[in-house]
């Protein structure tokens, strides 16, 4: 639960999202509850196969669920789909391989002009924002992996959405580019103010981005417990060697090892 007074931009209550296919049923999520702060940055921590990217999905109002009810900034999750409050970037950037970076980022202002809102930035300063700045031009078979990410964070934010969905961004790129992201997604996050759920596999990643951890068990998908993260506002990948930050880790993998 959040604060008293603090406005949640996500709130689950009771949610049950099951899969049916002709062999069997899975459920994915079961009575889920969970408050998410405007402007929070929370990240989703568990096994394989215990919900964490249903979860996003559910809010993105991509998955509807079978039983409970999911509000984003206090209505349904189709409504802040049509207003377009939700950026979603997902583990591979998909970039148009016909577009440059620059018009990657302005594809979503080009196929939903009649109702998209625009970011105060503009695509290029969008694409300066997450480190591009002179890459504008440059084709995606030219970007390595960590920059095709950068420019597919850069299109999710191209319409000003109030909440950040990232389902794994970085889990395909080597450790350097990973960390070097992490700091950059840390620094857009504050310069934006936005909402962010990030999931991952990293205890260190979780740590080290989140306000809060959420640690998912799975069989079924369902909350285990929720994780206050005691680190400085301003941390840099420093922080990582401190007292605090090996003892937070520690707790994670041990929460991590009862899922």
């Amino acid at each position: 639960m959040l604060e008293p007074g603090v406005q949640p931009a996500v709130s689950c209550r009771n949610v049950q999202v099951r899969f049916f296919t002709e062999r069997r049923t899975v459920t994915a999520l079961q009575g889920l509850n969970l408050d998410v702060a405007q402007g929070e940055f929370l990240t989703l921590l568990g096994p394989s196969g215990c919900g964490k990217s249903t979860l996003l999905r559910v809010v993105a109002d991509l998955i509807a669920p079978n039983a409970g009810e999911v509000t984003v900034f206090g209505q349904k999750p189709e409504a802040a789909r049509l207003r377009r409050d939700i950026g979603f970037v997902f583990q591979d950037p998909a970039l148009l391989p016909w577009r440059n970076a620059l018009q990657n980022v302005e594809l979503p202002l080009q196929v939903a002009v009649s109702r998209v809102r625009r970011a105060k930035a503009s695509p290029r300063e969008l694409l300066e924002l997450v480190g591009l700045k002179g890459s504008e031009k440059a084709y995606p078979h030219e970007l390595s992996g960590g920059m095709r990410q950068r420019v597919s964070i850069a299109r999710a934010l191209a319409s000003d959405p109030k909440i950040l969905l990232m389902d794994e961004p970085f889990g395909a790129l080597d450790e350097i580019t990973r960390d070097r992201l992490n700091e950059e997604l840390r620094r857009v996050w504050r310069e934006l103010g936005i909402t962010v759920l990030f999931v991952t596999h990293s205890i260190h990643e979780a740590a080290y981005l989140g306000q809060r951890v959420l640690m998912m068990a799975a069989n079924p998908g369902r909350v285990r417990t929720m994780v206050p993260v005691d680190l400085p506002a301003d941390r840099t990948l420093a922080t990582r060697e401190s007292a605090a930050f090996v003892a937070l880790t520690s707790e994670l993998r041990r929460v991590l090892e009862t899922c």
